[in-house]
């Protein structure tokens, strides 16, 4: 009686073409308490949920340690605003991944809804990642405007201008357009995609089935790129710090570019898993429970999260150890320093249009489904 409508509605088409997880799937009308206790019961989305439920406690652990460094101001001063987008980010993709996979044999429709949301928190996550790369990585970021402890910023810039009254800036002639790039359009740029990104991956789960997986990976492709504009600016080009102060125990940006190429391998072996549908496809039915693609693919994301945290951890860390220091006067740095507004603000517009489009979705995935899940409880 559920054969069919399970294989169906399992984000598998066709047993013959592309299932090659043969055993373990739930019925689609379990209810909550069900739901919670098949966590600890052998089925193929057990470990899609540990896999993405525990790392959240190993990301909150390394997370605090920000704020236990030497010279960090509290937790709730506006230095650490992107920060903790950043962390609310990633807490949000974890939790609505783990929880989707958990909850979403309630109905058809519930499934639907909670793919949808596990989209939204991974756009979300990703302007989450651009906050602080903004405010942390950006080519003029720095301490001259984010007031905090007790540096004093007009004394510290006039001190740097004395120095170099006439330094010729090697960042303002590399890559100009950027800085205009970064100062209005950066933060658009990355919201606008994440709807994009949303839409599209809400889209695949009506139409374009055939092809969802990869169109799924490839659409992620695209914030990835834009958000880590800033990186790439200071991977290609000369440090936007003093050259007084690149010594090994102070210029971070070695260190940052070591994890951030982790970062990107571990997305590459990620996408890999997800499109490849290895090792299943390789021994159908051996990997049902433990071991199947999804699951390294939720493993190989979290290392590339962690990888992000540790880049962003070393460049917090630069500025609060060297309090001092500025960028070169020539730079004319202005970036404004984080708000309530800029930050948290911008994340609570973006979740309220990230939930239109889950809205709408699901009124559709109603419509679609209901028929179907009525049918399915009359037998």
């Amino acid at each position: 009686m559920w054969s069919l409508p399970l294989l169906r509605y399992t984000d598998v088409p066709s047993r013959v073409t592309e299932n090659f997880i043969l055993s373990g799937y739930r019925f689609p009308d379990y209810s909550l308490l069900q739901c919670l206790v098949s966590a600890f019961r052998p089925t193929n989305e057990t470990g899609n949920f540990w896999t993405h439920f525990l790392p959240i406690f190993i990301f909150g652990f390394h997370f605090i340690e920000i704020f236990e460094w030497e010279g960090a101001p509290g937790p709730g001063e506006p230095f650490f605003y992107p920060a903790w987008n950043y962390f609310f980010g990633v807490l949000y993709l974890l939790l609505a991944s783990s929880m989707a996979h958990l909850l979403n044999s309630m109905s058809l429709i519930i499934r639907e809804i909670c793919f949808f949301v596990d989209y939204g928190t991974i756009s979300a996550y990703t302007v989450g990642s651009s906050l602080a790369y903004y405010y942390y990585i950006h080519p003029q970021a720095g301490i001259p405007k984010i007031d905090f402890g007790t540096l004093n910023v007009s004394k510290s810039q006039s001190v740097s201008a004395e120095e170099s009254p006439s330094a010729p800036s090697s960042n303002a002639s590399f890559f100009p357009i950027h800085f205009q790039f970064f100062d209005s359009l950066y933060i658009p740029c990355s919201c606008l995609v994440a709807i994009v990104c949303v839409l599209t991956c809400c889209k695949t789960r009506q139409q374009w089935r055939k092809y969802r997986y990869a169109v799924r990976t490839l659409v992620f492709l695209l914030p990835f790129f834009i958000s880590s504009t800033p990186i790439f600016y200071r991977l290609l080009s000369p440090s936007p710090y003093p050259s007084s102060s690149q010594t090994l125990s102070s210029y971070p940006s070695p260190t940052m570019a070591s994890f951030f190429y982790r970062h990107c391998f571990w997305l590459v072996v990620s996408a890999a898993f997800n499109i490849s549908k290895i090792p299943e496809r390789l021994s159908p039915g051996k990997f049902d429970i433990w071991g199947h693609s999804h699951q390294w693919f939720h493993c190989c994301t979290f290392l590339s999260i962690l990888d992000e945290l540790h880049m962003i951890k070393v460049e917090i860390r630069a500025l609060l150890l060297h309090t001092t220091l500025v960028l070169e006067p020539t730079t004319n740095p202005h970036l404004p320093g984080p708000t309530i507004y800029s930050t948290f603000g911008l994340m609570l517009l973006l979740q309220g249009c990230i939930a239109s489009v889950i809205i709408w979705f699901g009124w559709c995935a109603y419509h679609i489904y209901y028929p179907v899940q009525k049918g399915l409880k009359a037998n």
